[in-house]
């Protein structure tokens, strides 16, 4: 096992470059994931971990036993083993994002993530967001989607990068549980009516209480910005349109907690 102490090593400042830029990640093809939690999730979801930092100091025998399954696997499946390098504590406290990830970083391999991979049940459940951008609130929604147990979660905007390590963290590895494409408007709405599934889209203009509407068959919600809204599109394709009641004086909740209303309506109804 390799040993790191200096910030200046070209594999530590690798490591920041794939943390703070889109375009490494992508030139490269990895991405970070941080925490044992999130990279446990990201590993049963199929990812190929290339590089995993290790800081003994503060993961203690989550990291004695990281190391070990690392050389199990090393002589096991040479073609697969991850490198594991130790840095001090100091080193993994100027890397880190959070200091509660207990001592663990990882580079990981991408996985290009494609609407013709998603295997959807009978009467599925799906999550679908326009232009939602910010990583806290999509993170926010994949965990209220994993909670729900959607079936998938689409992201239409195709400035939207899956692997921001903000989304990740958000999302505590929601986003390896739960199937998530990012992918156009234009391209979900033929995927969901392709598909037959109802589209039900949260606006206040002609719409319905989102409890009057059936949601036992298969159906997607679809949520836009606080500020913006829904695009026409959306708005021509919907099966109907649904709103939160709003009894004070704001008319619209955090998108994430508007999601996690609808999502667990449709939970509800389904458990009747």
């Amino acid at each position: 096992m390799e040993t790191i102490t200096s910030a200046q090593n070209p594999k530590i400042k690798n490591l920041l470059l794939l943390q703070e830029k889109s375009k490494a990640r992508r030139e490269q093809g990895l991405f970070v994931v941080e925490g044992r939690r999130e990279l446990e999730h990201c590993i049963e979801a199929g990812y190929n971990v290339k590089t995993v930092f290790v800081c003994n100091e503060i993961a203690g025998q989550a990291g004695n036993d990281l190391c070990q399954a690392g050389n199990d696997l090393r002589h096991a499946r040479p073609d697969r083993a991850s490198q594991i390098i130790e840095i001090p504590e100091a080193l993994y406290r100027k890397v880190a994002y959070r200091e509660s990830t207990e001592g663990i970083i990882a580079e990981v391999e991408y996985k290009e993530r494609k609407l013709s991979d998603l295997r959807l049940p009978e009467n599925p459940l799906v999550m679908v967001l326009e232009s939602v951008e910010k990583p806290g609130n999509l993170g926010a929604v994949l965990r209220s989607a994993d909670a729900a147990g959607a079936d998938a979660v689409l992201i239409c905007d195709p400035l939207t990068d899956l692997y921001n390590p903000n989304l990740i963290r958000a999302s505590i590895g929601a986003v390896f549980t739960v199937p998530t494409v990012a992918c156009s408007s234009e391209e979900a709405v033929a995927f969901l009516q392709d598909r037959g599934i109802q589209i039900l889209t949260a606006q206040l203009q002609d719409s319905s209480l989102y409890y009057d509407v059936d949601m036992r068959r298969g159906t997607a919600l679809v949520m836009g910005t606080e500020s913006t809204g829904l695009t026409d599109q959306w708005r021509k394709a919907a099966s109907a349109h649904i709103r939160i009641p709003m009894l004070g004086h704001l008319d619209s909740l955090n998108v994430s907690v508007s999601a996690a209303i609808l999502l667990f309506e449709a939970v509800r109804q389904r458990q009747i």
